[in-house]
């Protein structure tokens, strides 16, 4: 009977032993280590790619002693059930916070399931998520830019554009002709930006007719196939060219160099988001201007994020909208300050 007690005694104090180092690696694994998990839409995206290779530098800039940062990234090529089974994958590979570019925006309910019943806190971004779904639970926080700052600004550079040169007229009907590349059906950042951007040119005084509405899907190749079917259509009708972003602006160009039109009878092309091509297009005159989409502030706010809600540190030095919003504003750009941003 004594040794069985003494067998138990020994076993109690190893189970003890036990548990209290995995408390403390435990311990150590949420306070000294931050993996970050991210999935976003589409590899394609011009300007995501650039907004990731930002947010790896942040977060590495901010590794100190006593802490190390580490980063996965998935790409959910457009399908909203791979990004979800990415998130369990992620969660299951041991990322302890997630940074998530929804695929679609109106259907997070999943991944917010997975993310609360493990307790990893999301930071959305560039997607905004319909703001009842970021109301689910006090760890969910999103990091972009109003999508209707980027429409008024565009409208405006447009504007400028149009009443600064009576040429632009081209067929002197005192109307400007004109045709959007939108960037997704049904997807409120494109909605509100092209909304925006033709309100804000008809609020300036410049009459439009609108000749027709495109989606290409934020894709330059799809924006190219797009306007060689308008071009065939509408011939030299078209004086401008309002695309949502840079890529698709981009793939309108390229549809006009594969045609015979000469420089003065080409349409002002207008994009979004002052991507590197979409910056140089605009220093070389083929794009007349841009709204740049301020991708190393949203990817240092991301970092900082992620850092914040693991170590419980930093927080109160984010600039926050309803404690739960980080919006970064955009900026216009034609070629007279294109060099500050290049």
């Amino acid at each position: 009977m004594r040794i069985k007690k003494v067998l138990a005694s020994v076993m109690a104090a190893c189970l003890s032993v036990q548990l209290l180092s995995a408390c403390g690696k435990e311990e150590t694994r949420i306070s000294d280590k931050i993996h970050v998990g991210v999935t976003y839409y589409n590899q394609s995206d011009t300007f995501l790619n650039q907004l990731l290779d930002s947010f790896r530098e942040q977060l590495k800039a901010l590794d100190q002693e006593d802490l190390e940062t580490t980063v996965t990234i998935r790409d959910a090529a457009g399908s909203q059930r791979t990004q979800n089974d990415q998130v369990k994958e992620l969660i299951d590979a041991g990322c302890n916070v997630l940074c998530v570019n929804l695929v679609d925006r109106a259907d997070p309910s999943e991944i917010i399931d997975l993310a609360r019943e493990n307790d990893v806190p999301i930071i959305f971004f560039n997607r905004e998520p319909v703001a009842e779904d970021l109301l689910q639970w006090e760890r969910l926080y999103y990091v972009g830019a109003h999508a209707e700052q980027s429409g008024v600004m565009q409208g405006e550079l447009a504007a400028e554009a149009v009443l600064s040169d009576e040429t632009t007229d081209r067929n002197g009907d005192g109307k400007i002709q004109y045709v959007v590349l939108e960037g997704e059906a049904g997807h409120q950042d494109a909605i509100i930006r092209t909304e925006n951007a033709v309100d804000t040119l008809k609020n300036s005084g410049v009459e439009l007719e609108k000749l027709s509405y495109q989606i290409a899907n934020w894709n330059r190749a799809q924006a190219q196939n797009r306007m060689e079917q308008l071009i065939g259509q509408y011939q030299d009708q078209i004086e401008l060219v309002l695309a949502n972003n840079d890529d698709m602006a981009l793939g309108a160009i390229d549809a006009y160099k594969k045609t015979d039109y000469t420089e003065s009878s080409l349409p002002l092309f207008l994009g979004i988001d002052g991507t590197d091509v979409g910056l140089q297009a605009v220093l070389s005159s083929e794009m007349w201007g841009t709204v740049y989409n301020d991708e190393e502030g949203q990817a240092e706010a991301m970092a900082k994020l992620a850092v914040a809600v693991i170590s419980g540190e930093g927080m109160e030095d984010l600039s926050f909208e309803n404690e739960k919003y980080i919006y970064l504003p955009y900026s216009r750009i034609t070629r007279d300050n294109v060099e500050d941003f290049l």
